[in-house]
């Protein structure tokens, strides 16, 4: 590694940057082509658009499933390979995935191939974290990973609302293929500039797994998955909130979009950094602040300027969280750290889809498109209880690891 030049370090960086962003943009851009995708691929459309869109919904949720299903699987299949060559292969599947889904000529095929586009989804973020971790050097575990996951989140200032225009001016199709293209130029960007490790012939399969067995990772999955939850009961109705509660035009609603992905990107630096300094006080921190944000949007959304305030708020200490917990799952996992960094991206798909169902229903049963906030409060709680649990386990456990500066885990996977 020492021998890579300054610039080819900072081109390999950028392919993993632009990876992210490329999933951040298919994740997200789809939830605003629903009725493109539903009018054209669904023939009842035309009776019935609300019913035909919520079915295109199960398209969001099939996504999710190929993340929660892809994540661990492909980490300990790959547990062998070389992290070079196991990143060049998840952006070929990426290509391949969004290829198929542009040319799906029926929706259950499109519901397959988007399954498919996904299953890569954990494992690349994993990947491209220890990636960057070797290649920003020693005791930056907790840059790395927010390196990793910037491209996702500036996906939603810049990718998403290009996506979404050109999906709804150009076909939902063109959408899939822009996302296409930037896969291939990080697939090259990769291909020319990441440096090439080995294996490790002594991890298998099976060994990855085996940190399953270890009860601190199970708690650690439930704090992302339930904390997670918090943030997405308030992103999936956003929308509403805007249009309906707070006043404003549809037009507007990509700007508040934007403020969130504005505090995410904020939100993800700070993560990165804190985590590699205090990785405890960083959660703690973290889902304190999230909470706090979470009840200011609650009570202040109604008003324009709240919303615009709040939101801004819960991208950044959302944000903060992400590769905090990512950064714990890796040091929880030992020598599993692939499995451990996939696995939170699992969590935080579990979240979505739980966040969003708890959300709707409680819509559902008359308490207003507020109501979500309250769903949230409640879920970024239990979330901060299960990290305490989990901290208090970690103590117990003599064999652990301080929970101080962040681990150097460059020297040692």
């Amino acid at each position: 590694m020492t021998s890579l030049t300054s610039t080819r370090r900072s081109i390999a960086l950028l392919a993993i940057a632009l990876g992210g962003f490329g999933i951040g943009v298919t994740e997200f851009a789809s939830m605003g082509l629903l009725p493109d995708i539903a009018r054209d691929l669904l023939p009842k459309f035309s009776e019935s658009p609300e019913t035909e869109i919520a079915r295109a919904g199960t398209l969001i949720t099939m996504y999710a499933l190929g993340v929660v299903v892809g994540a661990p699987t492909i980490a300990a299949l790959g547990a062998k390979a070389s992290q070079t060559r196991l990143a060049f292969l998840l952006l070929a599947l990426f290509i391949l995935g969004t290829l198929a889904s542009a040319f799906a000529l029926t929706f259950e095929l499109l519901s397959l191939f988007r399954f498919i586009a996904a299953l890569p989804h954990g494992a690349f973020f994993a990947v491209g974290s220890l990636l960057a971790a070797r290649l920003m050097g020693p005791g930056n575990q907790g840059k790395g990973i927010a390196l990793a996951l910037s491209g996702l989140t500036i996906a939603n200032i810049v990718g998403v609302p290009i996506a979404t225009w050109l999906g709804q001016n150009f076909g939902w199709r063109s959408a899939y293929l822009m996302v296409a293209v930037i896969f291939a130029v990080a697939l090259v960007l990769a291909f020319f500039s990441f440096p090439r490790h080995a294996g490790d012939g002594t991890r298998t399969a099976g060994s990855e797994l085996r940190a399953f067995k270890n009860v601190r990772i199970w708690i650690m999955i439930a704090v992302g998955s339930i904390g997670f939850g918090g943030f997405f009961a308030v992103y999936s109705y956003i929308t509403e909130v805007s249009t309906q509660v707070a006043g404003l035009s549809t037009s507007t609603v990509p700007w508040v979009l934007a403020v969130l992905g504005i505090g995410m990107t904020i939100g993800n630096m700070i993560g990165g950094w804190a985590s590699d300094r205090n990785l405890t006080k960083t959660v703690l921190f973290g889902f304190s602040a999230f909470i706090v944000s979470l009840v200011l949007y609650t009570l202040l959304a109604s008003s324009k300027v709240g919303l615009f305030a709040s939101v801004f708020l819960i991208g950044i200490t959302q944000s903060i969280l992400i590769p905090s917990i990512q950064a714990r799952l890796i040091r929880i996992a030992g020598k599993a750290a692939l499995l451990g960094a996939a696995v939170n991206h699992s969590a935080f798909n579990i979240g979505n889809a739980l966040g969003a169902a708890l959300g709707g229903a409680s819509i559902a049963a008359g308490f207003g498109y507020l109501s979500p906030g309250w769903i949230g409060i409640g879920l970024a709680a239990s979330g901060l209880v299960l990290a305490l649990v989990s901290l208090m386990v970690t103590r117990w456990d003599k064999r652990a690891d301080r929970d101080t500066v962040g681990i150097d885990i460059v020297n040692r996977y």
